[in-house]
């Protein structure tokens, strides 16, 4: 009940205290403030190629919306979209901060900050994730700092358009995924996967399975899991470091889960695609290749 009266005294705080105001209070707003964010916040590569989108909108600068990362302890962010929101009488901001998207929403008085979500009360639909998610889909990692040596290929090596697939062995929908990677090799075979093997720490098995089909860079052991037949464990001079490189590049990149695809041109797509969607996202995103 405590926390519950705490969200929902914070919307009506206003957001620029007056210096006599007790640090306690702006403590607490920053707090509840970062984990509201976290709540709704969207992933994303640090070093994707972006351009902000700051529309003109009246009464709110850019200097007075960095005055307001200064204030919730996002000084350091930059800002990557700002314009009228699609609930009347509030501004729409989203930033980068350390590799993540955060959005918040400013009322015209510029006195209150709202952490979101907004939700559609007709259809359901959290249009602050809607939001977000059509941002990740339009950032681009660089393609070179994805090293594809520890890869496992389906596919024609040889073939002009590359994939790259971010996946877990223990993971039922990159199983599901993988099937219809299958589909799309056998109708274009231009076009060809590079899978990583990223195990995610929610499957206990993961790690170890991911060693062993690296360190025989067995396309066939990742099949035969994915089809929940046994695998052995790895031998003991098996180290495939790759794995844990692979894990600190999804970081660094800002994939957190499986599976995630990254089309020729650099774009992230996370989750499951069926066979003829996919194709068509790859030959989008191949056409707008840098």
């Amino acid at each position: 009940m405590g926390l519950l009266k705490t969200l929902l005294t914070l919307g009506t705080f206003p957001f620029f205290p007056k210096k006599r105001q007790n640090m306690r209070i702006r403590l607490f707003l920053l707090i509840i403030f970062s984990l509201t964010l976290f709540a709704i916040h969207g992933s994303h590569a640090s070093d994707e190629y972006y351009e902000e989108e700051f529309q003109n909108v009246p009464n709110l600068s850019r200097g007075e919306v960095q005055q307001v990362l200064v204030r919730i302890g996002r000084s350091d962010a930059k800002i990557v979209s700002v314009r009228e929101s699609i609930v009347y009488g509030l501004y729409e901001v989203i930033i980068d901060h350390k590799g993540q998207y955060e959005m918040f929403y400013l009322d015209i008085s510029k006195i209150y900050l709202i952490p979101g979500p907004v939700i559609e009360l007709h259809s359901g639909i959290n249009k602050s994730v809607e939001k977000l998610t059509e941002f990740e889909r339009k950032r681009r990692v660089d393609l070179a700092r994805i090293p594809l040596g520890d890869a496992l290929i389906l596919g024609d090596k040889k073939a002009a358009t590359k994939v790259i697939v971010f996946t877990d062995p223990d993971c039922p929908f990159c199983a599901k995924l993988h099937a219809e990677l299958k589909k799309v090799v056998d109708k274009r075979p231009e076009i060809a996967f590079y899978i990583k093997l990223f195990p995610l720490q929610i499957n206990s098995d993961a790690y170890w399975k991911s060693k062993t089909i690296l360190c025989d860079s067995s396309l066939k052991l990742l099949e035969e899991n994915f089809a929940k037949r046994p695998i052995p464990k790895p031998e003991p001079d098996c180290q495939a470091k790759e794995v844990d490189e692979n894990i600190k590049l999804a970081k660094e990149l800002g994939i957190r889960g499986t599976p995630t695809l990254i089309m020729p041109d650099g774009s992230i797509h996370p989750g499951f695609l069926e066979a003829d969607p996919l194709i068509e996202r790859v030959d989008s995103h191949n056409t707008k290749k840098r």
